[in-house]
């Protein structure tokens, strides 16, 4: 089929190049261009559009946010007595479920106008073939036959205007019928054909479009008459005697992102935790089992946006070198979760064994989040991996009632056990008073009793706390000491990681905390948010994950094509004096490939001289100052050869301040790093020790082991890789050690 014209066949596109930036309709002999946002890339090389195995020889994968085939209206008519079209497609996700459009496969519409037509699925796979007629427009639904995610599938749609017939078939069977009253052609549209792309997507932010296709497709084809189910089946065997008469599975890989193609990107992190591609936000639900770490992430599968959220996964020995395991968590039609999948935790089960607290979203309900439950099947399957997870069907938490909680604000449910208990905290806020988390107990996992709030803040004497408290964490720090992790969100509100140390009574669900005003672990400014957090059960520790935020244009996003990353693994512990201990755990010491400088007792001028040589933008650079009466103490990193573009990470001595410089951090008028961040954090009388990580965009740097200030620069010089100290030339520098580090995905 893909080599010959069929009878009455307008248009076929049967993506057998394989490689290329057009695709050809062998009907007209005319090649169409595929847009895709690294044909001319900005941080990268330019690379060709994904092409994959097809149903027969090769197909087009369409990213689902820039990926698209575009035939001009003038170089193509649009059939109107009757029409068919057909395709071989293999969805990777449904696209944006916050819409009421469909993702087109291929169309040609104008539907304000009533004119042309759109063959395209909706959430949850249902799909849909819609076009206009007389000024009226058109659905016909595919809803109790949806398409499968990561399956071929052979969908066709036909309309005769003399029979007045409408039909959908799925895999050669009718899966849908319509009648309509009165004979008329179909009206056409003068808009452009697009494979892959709605004419009238829903913009997204300044950038993005939904309604775009995510997955393989394949032997596109439109005709100017009705094909019969007759011939839709001869199509469909032509194809399948390849195949021993069966649809063929679709290997993992082929659907899979290329993390190699993301990792070009020369401001894309290499040893911080990645999503393979696109969108992700916060890690959450660490949990150790069976000698691995997991973790989970918020991805967005279909472009580096916010929105159509599931939950991604991560599998590690150590906690420092991951690899991707399939999606585990997705919004189902016909489950607790149908709007997506946010943030949660994980803890163990009655049998030990991993399960999944998340927030559920359902627009049916009101409010529309809940407290959804997945349970891992290793006791059925004994796969290690974790990688299949089965959801209770109902919510186990509801907001309460007669709180006078936030409306629409019950998410991030963190749940542990003690003894035989199991409790469980959820973020929200109660109206005009500020953020709280409730507090449920449970001897079951699934009836859960609602025991008050954890905590209150004084929100009127500490606005910046917020009105609502997401992503809470309560772990103990030893010492009969809590501490007690909130990200406040909303009006007002300072979107930082803070936290309070005290004393947690499991009989009344009670956190009283040691000091009023709550602290900060890193004093960067909207890098270091999203906390999570787990006891380590191999060592104890208390370790907390977070999101590092881009802080780039969407612009920026979309030419990228991804968005974010983990912060890396933090241990907690409480220092003699009461006070936070904050420094990164030592397994990431395992990362270190060279030591290219290591220097004791050298002058500042001594040590510019040595660092001269060193040039690299994944280092682990550790320095210590000896304390005396200069004015500020750092060091200069990604620094380009002409010092105009630099990012200073300092301490300053005289107001007792931990700071980042970046004012010069990049020249590229699409980015928007700039200003200097941090704030005041006293180490007394002792000498400055800066533990920096630097990974491409990434500026992650610790003081004293007392505070972290996360950061990002991209600056637009190729060459911005260079390093030097700051301060007064009479500062001692004790000690300096740089080493490279190495990439942690596979």
């Amino acid at each position: 089929m893909s080599q010959t014209t069929q009878k009455g066949m307008v248009a076929h596109w049967s993506f057998d190049e394989g490689n290329g930036k057009s695709v050809e309709d062998v009907v007209s002999g005319i090649h169409d261009p595929i847009d895709y946002v690294f044909n001319e890339a900005k941080y990268q090389k330019p690379s060709d559009p994904q092409w994959r195995d097809g149903i027969l020889g090769k197909a087009l994968l369409f990213d689902g946010y820039s990926t698209f085939v575009t035939r001009s209206a003038q170089s193509i008519q649009t059939p109107t007595s009757a029409i068919t079209i057909e395709a071989w497609v293999a969805p990777r996700c449904f696209g944006g479920i916050d819409d009421d459009q469909l993702s087109a496969i291929v169309n040609q519409h104008n539907r304000d106008l009533k004119q042309g037509f759109i063959l395209g699925m909706y959430k949850h796979g249902s799909w849909s073939f819609q076009f206009g007629v007389n000024g009226e427009w058109i659905e016909i639904w595919s809803i109790d036959n949806p398409l499968p995610e990561k399956e071929w599938s052979h969908i066709a749609a036909t309309y005769d205007s003399e029979e007045a017939t409408v039909h959908l078939y799925l895999n050669g069977q009718e899966v849908s019928k319509k009648t309509l009253s009165y004979s008329v052609p179909l009206t056409p549209s003068k808009e452009d054909l697009i494979i892959g792309k709605n004419n009238y997507g829903k913009p997204v932010g300044e950038k993005f479009t939904l309604n775009m296709f995510n997955g393989l497709i394949d032997e596109v084809s439109i005709y100017k008459r009705a094909v019969t189910q007759e011939e839709i089946n001869d199509h469909i065997s032509a194809v399948l005697c390849f195949y021993g008469g069966l649809i063929p599975a679709i290997k993992d890989e082929v659907l899979q992102f290329d993390r190699a193609l993301y990792d070009q990107d020369r401001h894309r992190p290499q040893y911080h935790v990645t999503a393979p591609g696109h969108w992700m936000n916060e890690p959450h639900a660490p949990i150790y089992f069976n000698g691995q770490y997991h973790l989970f992430y918020q991805h967005n599968p279909q472009g580096p946006y916010w929105g159509y959220l599931h939950w991604g996964h991560w599998v590690s020995e150590d906690m420092v070198h991951w690899r991707d395991l399939p999606i585990a968590l997705t919004p189902e039609k016909e489950a607790v979760d149908p709007d997506g999948d946010w943030s949660g935790s994980a803890c163990y089960d009655e049998n030990g064994v991993p399960a999944l607290f998340f927030t559920a979203g359902n627009k049916d309900w009101i409010p529309d989040q809940m407290t959804g439950l997945a349970r891992s099947t290793y006791i059925e399957d004994g796969d290690n991996n974790l990688t299949n997870w089965v959801k209770h069907p109902e919510p186990i938490t509801l907001q309460p009632k007669g709180e006078g909680l936030l409306k629409d604000d019950f998410r991030d449910p963190f749940v542990w056990k003690e003894e035989d208990t199991w409790y469980q905290i959820v973020g929200t806020g109660i109206e005009g008073r500020g953020g709280t988390a409730t507090v449920f107990t449970s001897r079951d996992l699934l009836n859960w009793e609602y025991r008050g709030f954890l905590y209150e803040a004084n929100h009127e004497k500490y606005p910046y706390i917020g009105p609502i408290w997401e992503l809470p964490v309560l772990l103990p720090l030893g010492k009969g000491k809590h501490i007690f992790i909130i990200s406040p969100v909303g009006e007002g509100a300072d979107v930082e990681v803070y936290y309070w140390i005290g004393e947690w009574n499991k009989e009344t669900c009670r956190f009283m905390p040691d000091f009023e005003e709550p602290k900060l672990i890193d004093v960067g400014d909207f890098h270091f948010t999203g906390p999570s957090g787990m006891i380590d059960p191999r060592t104890g520790r208390v370790i907390i994950f977070t999101i590092a935020q881009g802080e780039r244009t969407t612009q920026a996003e979309y030419d990228a094509g991804w968005a974010h990353n983990g912060g890396l693994p933090v241990s907690l512990s409480l220092r003699d004096d009461g006070e936070l201990e904050v420094e990164p755990i030592e397994e990431l010491e395992t990362l270190r490939e060279d030591r290219i400088l290591s220097l004791r007792d050298k002058r500042i001028e001594e040590v510019n001289q040595a660092l001269a040589d060193i040039k690299g933008d994944m280092l682990e650079i550790k320095l210590t100052f000896e304390r005396g009466t200069a004015n500020k103490y750092g060091i200069y990193v990604r620094q380009s050869p002409d010092r105009s573009e630099e990012t200073l990470v300092y301490y300053n001595n005289q107001d007792t301040t931990f700071q980042v410089d970046r004012s010069k951090t990049t020249l590229d008028p699409g980015e928007i790093t700039q200003g200097v961040q941090g704030k005041e954090v006293k180490i007394d009388n002792e000498d400055i020790t800066l533990r920096v990580f630097l990974d491409r965009s990434m500026i992650e740097a610790y003081l004293n082991k007392r505070k972290s200030l996360t950061t990002r620069a991209y600056p637009l010089q190729e060459d911005a890789i260079g390093l030097s100290l700051y301060g007064d030339e009479s500062v001692n520098v004790k000690s300096i050690d740089i080493w490279t580090m190495k990439g942690i995905h596979s």
